[in-house]
């Protein structure tokens, strides 16, 4: 379950004892150092040991455990408690993915815990480590490159979003012919729109909770942040902020397309009643003329005449042609 254990001092990283108690004595022993412990997925009794050794408050733990937290920002006696959830995009099913990741801060020690593939603190870890200066401002420094890592993949996430947005858009209000053949075929616009929307929904279940959090660090107010790290949150909270934008400006933008489709369909369904009742009604001419020369009786007027069978088709052949120009005048047919 650990990914990984290091300790840290003046930006530098050494290697961790073996033993948990050790890594965090030897942490403390220098003025600016501390461990950080990476997890992924553990136990209630892998993380037992881990609790137990840096005091973590057990309402935290079990949040940490079971997952399925939304982005806050707890603040508990000897550590703070921080929860992201990074985001993924896959372009080719147009699904986004929500992981879990959660940060234990406190006097001398940082423990992350990961759910989900959607970030890897190891990579965070590694361009952190060639950012000495970053990397002296102790536990904080991590918190902040953690956050501003997957604020980040917000913008990323927002952008493919629009893009694909706009292709949706584009095909929506394309004419009829140059719609896609295949893509109707799969499945309807509607659908598309609304599976859409629910993939904003569960972005913005992510980028929403976590902006109170960040204007609290950036604020200077929470404890555990070191002091001077207060611009970098707020660097993250504009990021956090436009991204947020961008969701909301996706989502009334979504709206309006849905509309436009629906009023679209509307439309086109009020198109076809007008040709289908323009054919019924030229229908029921020759039907009407018929069924009255079909009564039998025996006075009719025309009955015996020679030219009574011909003048009968004339008179159904005008109207039909009288009534075809008309509806195509008015735009029925």
């Amino acid at each position: 379950m650990i990914v990984d254990c290091a300790i840290y001092r003046d930006g530098e990283r050494t290697a961790a004892p073996d033993d948990l108690s050790d890594a965090l004595e030897a942490a403390r022993s220098t003025e600016g150092g501390f461990v950080w412990i990476g997890l992924y997925e553990p136990t209630e009794k892998e993380f037992d040991l881990v609790s137990r050794e840096f005091g973590l408050h057990p309402l935290a733990v079990e949040d940490a455990l079971c997952a399925h937290q939304r982005p806050k920002l707890e603040v508990y006696e000897g550590s703070l408690f921080l929860v992201l959830k990074p985001v993924s995009y896959d372009d080719e099913h147009d699904t986004v993915t929500a992981g879990e990741l959660m940060i234990f801060v406190g006097d001398g020690f940082v423990v992350t815990v990961r759910h989900g593939e959607a970030i890897a603190p190891g990579e965070i870890r590694h361009r952190l480590e060639a950012e000495h200066e970053v990397l002296k401002h102790g536990p904080t420094a991590v918190m902040y490159a953690i956050s501003d890592t997957v604020v980040d993949d917000y913008m990323v996430v927002a952008a493919d979003l629009q893009a694909d947005l706009e292709d949706l858009e584009t095909e929506v209000f394309a004419p009829e012919g140059r719609r896609s053949v295949a893509r109707r075929g799969a499945e309807s616009t509607a659908s598309r729109i609304y599976g859409f929307k629910r993939q904003l929904l569960e972005f913005r279940r992510a980028t929403a909770p976590l902006m109170q959090p960040m204007i609290r660090l950036s604020a200077g107010t929470v404890p555990h942040v070191a002091a001077g790290t207060q611009p970098f949150f707020r660097d993250v909270a504009d990021h956090l902020t436009r991204a947020s934008e961008l969701v909301d400006s996706l989502d009334r933008l979504l709206s309006d397309v849905l509309s436009s489709h629906l009023t679209q369909v509307g439309v086109r369904q009020n198109d076809d009643m007008r040709k289908i009742s323009s054919w019924a009604a030229m229908a029921a001419v020759p039907t009407m003329i018929a069924g009255i020369y079909g009564m039998n009786f025996r006075y009719m007027p025309e009955l015996h005449q020679v030219w009574g069978y011909p003048a009968v088709l004339a008179v159904i052949a005008v109207s039909e042609i009288l009534l075809y120009r008309m509806f195509k005048r008015h735009g029925w047919l």
